[in-house]
C-alpha cells in the first residue's frame, strides 16, 4: 500500500501537476493539503475519471484538506470517512479551519486509520499565532493518543509546518530557534513520536539533505536550501510492514510548481 501527502498550495492552479502525478505513480491513496478551495469547488470528476474518489473538506481561499483513494470494487472496502473528522480540534474558538481529516481504511483482516494534517503555520516565535499552533498540536496530540487505543495501525501524514532535527534543515543556525526549527515546536512534535508513532523517512534515512519545502524566493530549490516539514508517521504497529518511504522531488522542477513536494510511504499491507 503506497500513502502519499502533497501540500499543493491551491489545487486549482496545480491540478494538473496532481493528475499527472497520479497517473505516473499510482499511490493507493493520496492527502493533499493547502486546497484553497471549497468542497463544491473541488475537481471530484477529475480524479474520479482516474479512478479515484475523493473525501474533501475544504475551505475557501485557505487551508483544506482531502484524501484521495483509489475505487474498489465493492463500497464496502473503500475507506469510510470518520465522524471523528471535523474542521477543528475540540476546544477551538471560531473561525473553524479545515486542518484535519481521517479516514478508516479496511484491510483484508484488519483495519487502518489515516490522518491527514495541514498544521498551522505559526506565523513567528512568540506571536499569538505560534500560540495557537502549539495549542493545536497538543490538542492533535490528545486526538492521536485516544486513537490509538482504538486502532493499533494508524498512519499520520501532512505538512507539519516543523522540521524535527537540525538534519532537516539546509542552514541549522540562519533557523536557530525561528518558527518551523524552534524548541517548543519539536518538543511536541516528539510527544506526538512518544505516544507510539515513528517517522518513516527518518528510520529510513540517516543522512541529512532530503527536503520536502522550498522557498520560492533567492533560487531555493536549485540550491537545495530547505526544510523537511512535511512526514508520514507510522505507529509502532506499522514499523514491520514499512518497505520504503521517501520524498519525490520531481515535481518542484516544473513550471509553477507547489512549494512542497510529495511525500510517500510503502507498507506490506
Amino acid at each position: 500500500m503506497i500513502i502519499a501527502s502533497w501540500n499543493v498550495n491551491s489545487i486549482s492552479v496545480r491540478l494538473a501537476h496532481v493528475l499527472n502525478w497520479l497517473q505516473d505513480n499510482h499511490p493507493d491513496h493520496l492527502c493533499l493539503q493547502e486546497l484553497k478551495c471549497l468542497d463544491e469547488k473541488f475537481p471530484h470528476q477529475a480524479f474520479a475519471e482516474l479512478g479515484y474518489k475523493a473525501h474533501v473538506l475544504g475551505e475557501k481561499t485557505y487551508n483544506g484538506v482531502a484524501i484521495i483513494s483509489k475505487k474498489s470494487q465493492g463500497e464496502s472496502e473503500h475507506p469510510v470517512l470518520l465522524k471523528a473528522t471535523s474542521k477543528s480540534l475540540s476546544g477551538f474558538p471560531e473561525p473553524i479551519q479545515s486542518r484535519i481529516m481521517a479516514v478508516e481504511i479496511p484491510l483484508s483482516q484488519d483495519r487502518l486509520l489515516l490522518v491527514d494534517l495541514y498544521v498551522p503555520n505559526g506565523s513567528e516565535v512568540g506571536s499569538e499565532k505560534y500560540a495557537y499552533k502549539l495549542a493545536w498540536f497538543e490538542r492533535l496530540n490528545a486526538y492521536i493518543k485516544n486513537e490509538l487505543t482504538v486502532y493499533d495501525k494508524v498512519v499520520v501524514v501532512g505538512d507539519f509546518n516543523i522540521a524535527p532535527d537540525d538534519l532537516d534543515v539546509h542552514d541549522p543556525d540562519l533557523w536557530r530557534d525561528q518558527v518551523l526549527c524552534s524548541k517548543l515546536e519539536r518538543a511536541v512534535f516528539n510527544d506526538l513520536l512518544g505516544l507510539g508513532m515513528i517517522d518513516s523517512f527518518r528510520s529510513l534515512t540517516a543522512e541529512g539533505k532530503h527536503y520536502s519545502w522550498w522557498d520560492y524566493r533567492q533560487f531555493a530549490f536549485k540550491r537545495n536550501a530547505g526544510l523537511r516539514i512535511d512526514h508520514v508517521l507510522i505507529s509502532n504497529a506499522l514499523a514491520p510492514s514499512l518497505q520504503r518511504a521517501w520524498i519525490d522531488k520531481n515535481p518542484r522542477t516544473l513550471d509553477k510548481p507547489s512549494d512542497h513536494a510529495p511525500v510517500l510511504v510503502d507498507l506490506a499491507l
